[in-house]
């Protein structure tokens, strides 16, 4: 793979770290929380700001209206409720972009729900239903070999393949439970050593050791991951320069 042809670099931020300006010069584009499990107005500000000032692409990063758990837990809420919830969520982040000129780059559920609609067919129909009704032009962040995936696919909707640089695989292509050892991946070692193979060969090594073919649009680290300080911008000088 040649530097032409690697994924981007995206970041989850707008979630209260204090480094976001340290971090904005190494990616390509922010997904911003929008009120679901962060984010108010002033936060989402805030990151766009730096955005701007720093050149780049921003999208929605939607999650369960689930402060409580930083949106890292399912929950049980009813189909019609979650749609109003994300779009109000949408909304939010929306006016303030349109305010400072942004144009929406792609939109990215967050944690359990990014998870739960990877597996769960029915999920995946009713996110899928909206978006093609009310976005049907902007890219969505799709988990590798899911249901988004395959329904955003069949319905026509524009996606960017995701892989997470930062957090371990199973060999089911699921996340690694953040309650397992080794599930976040915070030193530069351990993150060069799984983007390599995803670079050289395409494929990304699961946990349990197995090679998953893979391939990556967009590749994310997660800004409240406590080692990013230190290994970003060496990533990026590693593989991007």
């Amino acid at each position: 793979m040649t530097k032409k042809q690697l994924p981007e670099i995206n970041c989850d931020l707008g979630e209260g770290i204090p480094s976001e300006e340290k971090i904005f010069p190494w990616i390509d584009a922010a997904s911003i929380a929008c009120g679901g499990h962060y984010g108010d107005r002033s936060s989402i500000y805030q990151s766009l700001q730096l955005a701007k000032k720093f050149g780049k692409n921003v999208g929605a990063h939607p999650s369960y209206p689930d402060r409580e758990n930083f949106g890292r837990q399912s929950i049980s809420i009813s189909n019609e409720d979650l749609i109003q919830s994300i779009q109000t969520q949408l909304n939010l982040f929306l006016e303030v972009a349109n305010d400072l000129g942004f144009t929406l780059d792609h939109i990215k559920f967050h944690g359990a729900l990014y998870n739960d609609a990877a597996k769960r067919v029915d999920l995946a129909a009713s996110l899928t239903n909206f978006l093609l009704k009310t976005y049907p032009q902007t890219p969505v962040f799709t988990p590798p070999n899911s249901e988004m995936e395959r329904l955003c696919i069949e319905k026509g909707l524009p996606i960017r393949r995701e892989v997470f640089a930062d957090r371990a695989y199973h060999s089911d292509y699921s996340l690694v439970s953040r309650n397992i050892k080794g599930s976040l991946l915070s030193d530069f070692e351990s993150i060069n050593h799984q983007l390599d193979p995803l670079f050289t060969k395409g494929e990304l090594i699961s946990i349990e050791g197995v090679h998953l073919p893979i391939q990556a649009d967009t590749l994310c680290f997660h800004g409240d991951n406590p080692g990013l300080d230190s290994f970003l911008s060496a990533i990026r000088q590693t593989w991007w320069t």
